[in-house]
């Protein structure tokens, strides 16, 4: 059989971002970590990300046996929709997953059915595909700061509320950097200029709570890692001024869902007001890239953070 198409980027100290094909090339990662002959999975993507998983390792000639680890920063199925089926593939590997995320992976019902209350059911099928219980057996719950190791190699986890409460993140003390999920926003290589990455927040439904994640960005900050590795989408540096940034982010975004909390077209004026902001921090970076291409660019996450505001307005009423 001809090999799966992946495309990958390598990174030092062992760590490769594995393109998940989610929705568009570039938007969402998988990262894998190895280290002396062993290897751990940060994120899946979804069922439909697994063959290009297995490739991966495949040509970096790393057997299916010597996984150890499936690092679940949260259970949002972008991040862990392929768990199960990656498992299947994996016969040593365990799933590390947030104490309120583990149920979730045992018993995915819940999961699936909120999924599809957002993207109906062939939405559902078309962007996740198949998700199957995993035994708890091969699920590790994680403590705050519990430590694991890969072959010697350090890697911790520390919670981070804010986007999800079955959040965190994972730092890797052999390349001083962290793997964030979305709990340090969203960076798309596209949007790079001369003048760095764009960064921004993201607040998907249910839980977002932006006091939670300004406390989760000074968290990851407090580890002074040199680089970040976003699951959107992948490694960023230069990470004081996207810190800022995000804090920024974050204060804009809970401005604009208060100023239209009570507009009879609220969801369409904090779409609008949204795209807006992003428009314009990209044109004080000097990103000269069309309308009609950030809409391309932008509008799914345009859609989601817009939901994730207006849960929160619903919730605090």
């Amino acid at each position: 059989m001809p090999a799966t198409a992946v495309s990958t980027t390598r990174f030092a100290h062992g760590i490769t971002a594995i393109d998940t094909d989610y929705i568009r090339p570039q938007l969402d990662a998988s990262h894998l970590l190895i280290e002396g002959g062993r290897a751990a999975f940060v994120d899946t993507g979804t069922h439909y990300s697994v063959p290009m998983l297995l490739e991966t390792l495949q040509q970096q000639n790393i057997d299916v046996a010597n996984v150890e680890y499936v690092f679940l920063t949260h259970v949002h199925l972008d991040h862990a929709g392929g768990a199960s089926s990656l498992l299947s593939h994996l016969p040593n590997a365990m799933v590390v997953v947030h104490p309120r995320g583990a149920r979730h992976m045992v018993d995915p019902g819940k999961l699936i059915a909120g999924t599809i209350a957002v993207y109906g059911e062939q939405g559902f099928a078309d962007l996740y595909g198949k998700i199957a219980p995993i035994s708890e057996r091969r699920i590790i719950v994680a403590e705050d700061g519990q430590a694991f190791s890969l072959a010697g190699r350090t890697l911790k986890c520390f919670f981070t509320l804010g986007h999800a409460k079955h959040h965190y993140c994972l730092w890797d003390d052999k390349s001083a950097g962290v793997f964030t999920g979305d709990s340090f926003g969203v960076s798309y290589r596209e949007l790079d200029s001369a003048d760095g990455p764009y960064i921004f927040p993201t607040t998907t439904p249910i839980d977002f709570d932006p006091d939670e994640a300004h406390l989760s960005v000074d968290r990851i900050m407090s580890y002074e890692p040199e680089q970040i590795f976003l699951t959107h989408y992948s490694r960023v540096t230069g990470l004081p001024r996207l810190a800022d940034a995000l804090h920024r982010g974050l204060e804009v975004f809970v401005a604009i869902a208060i100023e239209f909390a009570k507009h009879a077209e609220r969801t369409q004026r904090i779409r609008e007001a949204m795209f807006e902001y992003f428009r314009a921090g990209l044109s004080e970076l000097g990103h000269n890239a069309g309308e009609d291409r950030l809409h391309a660019l932008l509008d799914f996450d345009v859609q989601l953070n817009t939901q994730g505001l207006e849960v929160w307005l619903d919730r605090r009423r």
